[in-house]
């Protein structure tokens, strides 16, 4: 089937009045990309991430623009010259408005598998000497024998394509040698705390604030056979919940994971040696290069000492342990 996308150009302040237009003329599904909203967006969440695509910027340089969609044929050809008649009201009435041109763009696309189209850019990712990522629905071919890591990718967070997550896979790797116990903090799709049960690690738990994280980790563990006496997903917040840090820290852990940014493994830094004895081992990672001397400073002067670095292009990764007293 062939579709219409229709692009209407507005500006911020504009693009609110023209999506509830649409609305009330019955064009209850659209897209609204808008430049501002973006960087607002950013701005009120700078605490999530130290680094925003470059690309992904650039394209929203200056686009105030709602996008819909219509069956194309003769009567879209109705529905646009409608939409135009009413769009030119709109803009009579509301003159003290910037609502920008209002011009309206179509362009023709075909009918797709939108629910599935998605997986065909998700393939295997070998990581380090013995594993491999493998999105759930593919069954690759492993003739290096490689432990493989099933994720749903389609669920959000961490699919195990960025080089913060590979780095701490990579030191999993190295680290794990059977029986340990590991708190996965800022866990996510799980995949940290699934990779070290599968290299070998009794059991871990994971802890993340997103309260979609703790479905969506389990079931990704699921999908690997790991059930919940190895694995404990829990939603919360280490740094505002002090009865939970207390809970948490009630059994030391041998690895302690921080797959996250550095601003939070900063506030991280003092609480994690509740976490530790004398024989654990913290991975953090997602540290811009930038950030790394103020990290290292914070894990110091909290009582750890850095006993490896690793990098990936502009990302870091550290491995510390208690200092000795």
């Amino acid at each position: 089937m062939q579709w219409l996308e229709i692009t209407i150009q507005t500006t911020s302040a504009g693009i609110d009045f023209v999506a509830a237009q649409l609305t009330l003329l019955g064009f209850d599904s659209f897209i609204m990309d808008d430049q501002e909203d973006f960087h607002n967006f950013l701005e009120n969440n700078t605490q999530y991430w130290d680094y925003v695509d470059e690309d992904l910027a650039k394209k929203m340089e200056g686009i105030s623009q709602i996008r819909l969609y219509l069956e194309d044929g003769p009567q879209a050809m109705e529905q646009i010259s409608y939409l135009k008649d009413q769009l030119s009201v709109l803009k009579h009435n509301l003159s003290d408005v910037d609502l920008g041109t209002l011009q309206i763009c179509k362009a023709s696309c075909q009918d797709e598998d939108w629910e599935n189209n998605w997986k065909q850019y998700y393939t295997p990712i070998p990581i380090g000497k013995r594993l491999l990522v493998v999105p759930q629905w593919l069954n690759p071919e492993n003739p290096e024998g490689r432990i493989p890591v099933f994720l749903d990718p389609g669920m959000i967070f961490g699919t195990g394509a960025h080089a913060s997550t590979q780095m701490c896979m990579q030191t999993l790797e190295h680290t794990i040698q059977g029986g340990e116990h590991v708190l996965d903090l800022g866990s996510g799709s799980g995949i940290l705390s699934i990779t070290a049960i599968l290299l070998g690690a009794s059991s871990a738990v994971g802890v993340d604030i997103d309260p979609k994280a703790e479905d969506i980790a389990r079931d990704n563990a699921a999908i690997n056979q790991i059930g919940r006496e190895q694995f404990t997903a829990i939603t919360g917040d280490v740094l505002g919940d002090q009865c939970m840090m207390q809970t948490l820290a009630q059994e030391p852990y041998d690895i302690v994971l921080a797959n996250i940014v550095a601003d939070v493994i900063l506030s991280l830094a003092p609480v994690v040696p509740h976490f530790l004895h004398t024989g654990s081992q913290f991975i953090c990672s997602g540290i811009l290069q930038s950030r790394l001397a103020e990290v290292e400073s914070a894990l110091q002067t909290a009582g750890l000492t850095v006993i490896q670095k690793r990098q990936i292009d502009d990302w870091c990764q550290l491995t510390a342990i208690p200092s000795e007293s």
